[in-house]
């Protein structure tokens, strides 16, 4: 890429995200004495102000903590679907999958500001006031709009009530709504949230949808973490109703493959793309949130997949074998605890449905549930949909940290961190060249299709940047891929990544894909 593969450094903390302001609030929360969750939290929640169009507070969240040399601790904050859900309702109105945009639907309970209580809760050591203040601060006296921001907000351009109505890169936005949720929080925890001017717009909003009592319970619960052994590392992740086990599928699979050294070489890419294949072509019908994690990632599952896989050729998955808008952002503390936090509104501006004056775009989560009867992720009351949200962490064989990493992206997050993982773990790389080098993603020949990658079962297109059709291309042609070649930064993903070097150092790296990122520490 143009940009070098530098990797930042710094001995007492760091925080990366997509954003300077954020990253900077993370950093300044870290210096006041907070907590690496108390930092996640403060650059979230501006991310939630200045990075609308990626995330906000009318999304989901997940999160993985690690403290200490025991196993990391787990947040799952994906919203339910409302108690009135009803999935025979919407067929008969023609739909065979959830509205993607305007309809109530595709919106399940956010989930966002009770992960960002729960965490808090337990590890938090700022008070909410402190933690949420650089958010209120840019909410109330604006903050120059980003390239990405002003041109994402075309897209809601014919809608007439929220902040971005006509701005332009550098413009100044204001978010009054916005600021007044977050100074309730700060007043009323998370009654002044759902059970305050959000709660009531949301259900005036979809109404069709939910009641005051799916308000009333909270979205976030602490889950068990999924783990899998790779290339003396443990790598971590979120369990079902997330995706996330396909990082650790496709990185399982992998090490069972004669992978070539130079990462470069068209083979690497090709066995790197038939591991993730291999791992998620059933996705879509193993996913739901009731699904066992550990069955899926377990060894003889894997290594089963592995042996199909053709050094020669791509294989044929098929049915044969039975067998986004997102940010993610990663924290490191002086104490050495590391957070790996993602948070989402789905697509873009989410389901295009805001909740009333509040300048608060819902989010569409709900498109990952599907409207055929009697699947297991079938659209129905306090299900939870299929998430794409995969956050991840790697620690040593003793149990301390080495790793925060992640990425947004939609079905793509588990092949990217796939790849950084094996550069980290397989070759070495620092986090700045994992991070800034040439990726593919595994794309449905049909764009419209962003959250569908798997509906074909494995056959799907790799994707590769522009700067590496020289390196890439002919080398995956020749094997059988179907090869694109897409321009969007956005595509591959905003990864970040940290590492905890054994005498405590840190050295981190945000990804240049997002012109405004930023990895710094103190």
């Amino acid at each position: 890429m143009s940009s070098p593969a530098h990797t930042v450094s710094a001995p007492n903390g760091m925080v990366s995200t997509i954003d300077q302001l954020a990253t900077n609030a993370g950093v300044a929360t870290l210096q006041a004495g907070g907590s690496a969750v108390d930092a996640a939290i403060a650059a979230n929640a501006v991310l939630a102000v200045t990075a609308q169009h990626m995330c906000g507070i009318g999304g989901d969240l997940f999160a993985i903590v690690h403290d200490g040399s025991g196993p990391p601790a787990m947040v799952n904050s994906s919203g339910r679907a409302g108690s009135k859900a009803d999935a025979a309702a919407l067929r008969a109105d023609g739909h065979d999958e959830i509205p993607h945009r305007g309809n109530p639907s595709a919106v399940t309970m956010p989930g966002c500001v009770d992960g960002w209580m729960t965490l808090h809760e337990r590890y938090g050591v700022l008070d909410l006031k402190a933690v949420l203040g650089p958010a209120i601060l840019y909410a109330e006296q604006g903050f120059p709009a980003t390239v990405g921001l002003a041109r994402s907000a075309k897209d809601v351009g014919f809608l007439s009530n929220h902040d971005f109505i006509g701005i332009e890169a550098g413009d100044r936005v204001t978010r009054p709504g916005v600021a007044r949720s977050l100074r309730a929080i700060v007043a009323d925890g998370r009654d002044g949230y759902y059970g305050g001017e959000f709660g009531e717009q949301l259900l005036a909003t979809c109404g069709s949808e939910f009641t005051e009592a799916d308000l009333a319970e909270s979205s976030a619960m602490w889950v068990s973490p999924l783990v899998t052994s790779v290339w003396d590392h443990d790598l971590w992740t979120v369990p079902p109703n997330s995706q996330g086990y396909l990082a650790l599928a496709g990185c399982g699979i992998a090490t069972h493959l004669d992978l070539p050294d130079d990462t470069r070489d068209p083979q690497w890419a090709h066995l790197m793309v038939e591991s993730a294949r291999a791992a998620a072509f059933d996705r879509i019908d193993v996913l739901h949130d009731q699904a066992d994690g550990n069955e899926l990632i377990a060894p003889d599952r894997l290594a089963k997949r592995a042996a199909r896989i053709d050094a020669d050729n791509n294989v044929d998955w098929g049915d044969s074998w039975a067998g986004g808008g997102t940010m993610h952002l990663v924290v490191v503390d002086r104490n050495g605890m590391g957070v790996s936090l993602i948070q989402s509104n789905a697509r873009g501006f989410g389901s295009w449905l805001l909740a009333g004056d509040t300048g608060i775009f819902l989010h569409n989560r709900g498109i990952g549930f599907s409207l055929d009867e009697g699947h297991l992720a079938e659209y129905q009351p306090g299900r939870r949909p299929p998430h794409t949200l995969s956050p991840a962490l790697i620690t040593r064989p003793d149990g301390t940290l080495r790793y925060t990493l992640g990425t947004m992206g939609g079905d793509a997050q588990p092949h990217v961190v796939q790849q950084i993982a094996t550069r980290l773990l397989r070759h070495g790389q620092s986090p700045g060249e994992a991070i800034t080098a040439g990726r593919f993603v595994l794309g449905s020949k049909d764009a419209s299709q962003m959250f569908s990658v798997w509906k074909a079962k494995g056959e799907v297109e790799v994707v590769i940047e522009p700067w590496m059709e020289p390196v890439w291309r002919a080398g995956l042609e020749a094997k059988g891929h179907q090869v694109a070649i897409n321009p969007n930064g956005n595509h591959f993903g905003h990864a970040h990544c940290i590492e905890v070097r054994e005498d405590g150092m840190l050295f981190g790296r945000s990804d240049p894909r997002e012109a405004a990122s930023l990895a710094a520490g103190y």
